[in-house]
């Protein structure tokens, strides 16, 4: 790969190549503060993870007491990108050929619960939307009762690096609540740590 100055930027799937650079515990550190002004604006969890291959990777995590899922979400666990809102975020920043290869590796699409998007090109179609609005929410796809938005984390390229979501249960948040109270938040958010990103100069 050429490196072209200006042209150069980090792709998430060269990520094995920058993942050391993605895990580096300083800028998520940098990122905590804005994790934690956002859970106690919304009481609920937010985390922020890459993509890698298939899978989303958690790097940070503000959790709050309740326990949305029945899996213990740490740093270095892995969920599927297709069927999680961060991994959503993150897929849309690939070209769809890129998609297609992913999905392929992990076809046929497993079904999670009675919502999960298993078939390709409605997921793709599902991505589309997610690439035009600037986030994505996965409604119980990955779990029954578990609702989550993400935004994507950008760099200076506006290519998507990161996502950022906040998860939570569907007793406590509508679709639209989350999408009119949650989702701004959750841009601002997003684009504050985008901010830690720029280069000084």
């Amino acid at each position: 790969a050429g490196f072209h100055g200006k042209n150069f930027s980090l792709r998430p799937r060269v990520l094995n190549l920058g993942f050391a650079y993605l895990n580096s515990q300083t800028l998520w550190q940098l990122a905590q503060p804005y994790m934690v002004e956002l859970v106690e604006q919304v009481h609920e969890s937010c985390s922020i993870s890459v993509l890698d291959g298939t899978d989303i990777v958690y790097v940070a995590r503000v959790p709050t007491a309740a326990r949305i899922m029945s899996i213990n979400l740490g740093i270095g666990t892995r969920l599927p990108a297709f069927a999680t809102s961060m991994g959503r975020v993150l897929l849309a920043g690939l070209p769809n050929d890129e998609i297609e290869r992913l999905l392929g590796q992990v076809a046929p699409l497993p079904r999670h619960t009675s919502k999960t998007i298993t078939d390709p090109k409605e997921l793709l179609r599902e991505i589309e939307q997610v690439r035009r609005q600037g986030w994505a929410m996965v409604d119980q796809e990955l779990e029954q009762g578990l609702r989550s938005v993400a935004a994507p984390i950008v760099d200076c390229a506006g290519t998507p690096i990161a996502a950022l979501n906040v998860g939570t249960h569907v007793s406590r948040w509508t679709i639209q609540k989350l999408t009119q109270e949650a989702v701004p938040l959750l841009k601002q958010t997003a684009a504050r740590i985008c901010a830690l990103l720029a280069p000084e100069n």
